[in-house]
């Protein structure tokens, strides 16, 4: 099964170049189009530049896990982001967990929004941003979200990264659960991106022993973006192999969380549509 991920991310790099390369357009004279969310792991915050609004919808598969995404089998997620003007960007998504054991589908809700409180003029150059939320996971429980992003935009580079913290509001959680991610990409031709991401996800467990999560667990894997030219279309892709740094007696897999709940491989893909812009 891993010959047969690693083929299907081969053959879109591949079909991707070459349709980049077909375009009649210039790709390394033009401007690289935005994206409203280049990563798949990594929430940026939007600027004046960006595409005002879009829709995004993406799915996970895993391999040799348990339990792999949403509550306890696959996790489907319909997200959507827009531009508030003064800095502000709203995100919101849904999310459905479809049980492996036929019981009733269940599903969590999350929303939040985002100042860039350093940059945030222009999609190029560096910035930072703060931003509040909450949500709802696949039991019924709430939390508070507090996220830092970070990018740095060129018209070669892409880097982006998050700190998110979270505090669940129910006593069988941990007070604070940390999840952080990177993720970097390349211009390689015209509006394909080529690079790496990162996360790492309920890192409180390097320090706390009973983790109520199953313990601190990482991902590093390869990332590709494509925003072809004149469509109101984007796509993204990555996965790699998941590993936990620490172990706990405990689980929670009703938690939001991105990661299957065991080692593994992961593969996701997002397709991103915007309601305004070109």
């Amino acid at each position: 099964m891993k010959k047969k991920i690693s083929c299907l991310v081969v053959f879109l790099a591949f079909g991707i170049s070459l349709f980049a390369q077909n375009n009649e357009t210039d790709f390394f004279d033009s401007e690289p189009l935005g994206t409203p969310e280049p990563f798949l792991y990594s929430t940026s915050a939007l600027t004046p530049d960006d595409l005002p609004w879009s829709v995004n919808y993406s799915g996970s598969y895993g391999n040799s896990v348990s339990g792999a995404f949403g509550y306890d089998g696959v996790g489907q997620q319909l997200a959507v982001k827009g531009y508030l003007g003064a800095k502000f960007t709203l995100y919101a998504n849904a999310a459905l967990g479809i049980p492996s054991d036929g019981s009733d589908v269940s599903s969590s809700q999350q929303v939040e929004v985002i100042r860039n409180f350093i940059g945030g003029r222009s999609s190029q150059g560096l910035r930072f941003g703060l931003g509040l939320g909450a949500n709802r996971d696949f039991t019924d429980v709430y939390s508070l979200l507090s996220r830092i992003t970070g990018a740095f935009d060129t018209n070669r580079w892409k880097l982006g990264g998050n700190l998110l913290l979270e505090k669940s509001f129910s006593g069988d959680r941990d007070k604070v659960d940390v999840i952080t991610s990177i993720g970097v990409h390349y211009r390689l031709t015209g509006n394909f991106f080529a690079g790496i991401e990162g996360i790492g996800e309920d890192l409180e467990g390097l320090w706390e022993e009973d983790e109520a999560e199953g313990g601190a667990k990482v991902m590093l894997g390869p990332s590709l973006n494509l925003a072809p030219n004149r469509s109101r279309f984007s796509f993204s892709m990555s996965g790699g192999p998941v590993m936990y740094v620490t172990r706990s007696s405990v689980t929670n897999p009703a938690a939001i969380r991105e990661l299957p709940s065991e080692n593994g491989l992961t593969l996701r893909a997002r397709i991103i549509y915007s309601i305004s812009g070109t």
